[in-house]
């Protein structure tokens, strides 16, 4: 199934566009278990009505944009599982189609207005699966880590979603690797950092960072997510300032977890009404990560009139 939206560049150039909420928090609601090195991605082949399931659900809510379920589906990680080369891309493809056919289910219901499919493509350390994911400096190349996306990247853009989403990138050579492999695929994407205290989460500068997708004509859009949603005003405004591109936001709740314990400690900082000055700043792709659901989905998009 194609994508019958206008182009999502389009879309962002005439306002801000509404992204889902986590979809881990979603599937683990409905009684999924995640607590594995593949996380979301292990239902793609196990459980993929589920997967339907969660993304119809934040269509319903109001997001205009579902990010798939391919975050941490890599043939490295596949493969460590006992999935060939072949049964991976058919999965990186599969994680495509489900968006897509939540996506027709939701207009089926009543969902008016474009809907449209972001392939997300975590960073190196998520399939590494320890953690390095939040820190970033891998000890490979540019190249050697251009060597490793790419092929995936491939896989999903040939599964024709309407963005690659680059997400939770906590490193700026990660980032120049990532805009390297996206090149030719004919199809856009939107880069997003994971950033603690202004810096990226291997601690180099944000101006730096975003500066490295500048010039890149396939990224159509620069931000963060996964980060505090205090770190993310100041994020946006740099982002806009630096690139020149519309921007993209998704923040946690601000909430954090406690591996020890297994819990979330805290209280929730991320509030619809944030979202106001996020636009104001020039963000176009608005939505929520880790442990914002579909409630505070549905209040943002009603915020923004959508």
């Amino acid at each position: 199934m194609v994508s019958t939206s206008p182009p999502l560049a389009d879309a962002l150039a005439a306002g801000p566009v509404v992204l889902d909420g986590g979809l881990s928090n979603e599937l683990e609601a409905a009684g999924h278990d995640l607590s594995d090195a593949l996380w979301s991605a292990r239902l793609l082949a196990e459980e993929p009505a589920a997967v339907v399931r969660a993304h119809q659900t934040y269509y319903e809510a109001g997001a205009q944009v579902a990010i798939t379920a391919s975050y941490q589906a890599t043939f490295e990680g596949f493969a460590r599982r006992g999935v060939g080369r072949e049964e991976a891309t058919a999965l990186l493809a599969r994680s495509v189609e489900l968006a897509r056919e939540a996506a027709g289910r939701a207009r089926a219901g009543g969902v008016t207005g474009p809907l449209y499919v972001a392939a997300s493509a975590g960073p190196y350390g998520a399939m590494l699966a320890d953690g390095s994911e939040y820190r970033g400096r891998y000890g490979l190349s540019v190249a050697e880590l251009e060597r490793f996306h790419r092929p995936r990247l491939e896989a999903l853009a040939a599964a024709g979603p309407d963005v690659l989403a680059l997400e939770t990138v906590p490193d700026s050579d990660e980032a120049r690797a990532l805009v390297r492999a996206v090149r030719g695929l004919g199809v856009p994407a939107y880069l997003s950092y994971s950033v603690a205290g202004g810096r990226t989460r291997a601690g180099q500068p944000l101006e730096a960072a975003f500066a490295t997708a500048a010039d890149a004509d396939e990224i159509i859009a620069v931000g963060v997510n996964c980060c505090a949603p205090d770190d993310a005003d100041e994020a946006v405004r740099l982002a806009a300032r630096v690139t020149g591109k519309p921007v993209v936001v998704y923040p946690n709740s601000g909430e954090s977890w406690d591996a020890g314990a297994r819990a979330w400690r805290g209280s929730p900082a991320f509030g619809a009404d944030r979202v106001t000055g996020w636009a104001a700043d020039g963000a176009r792709l608005i939505g929520g990560c880790c442990r914002v659901g579909p409630e505070s989905i549905a209040e943002l998009a009603a915020l923004l009139g959508r």
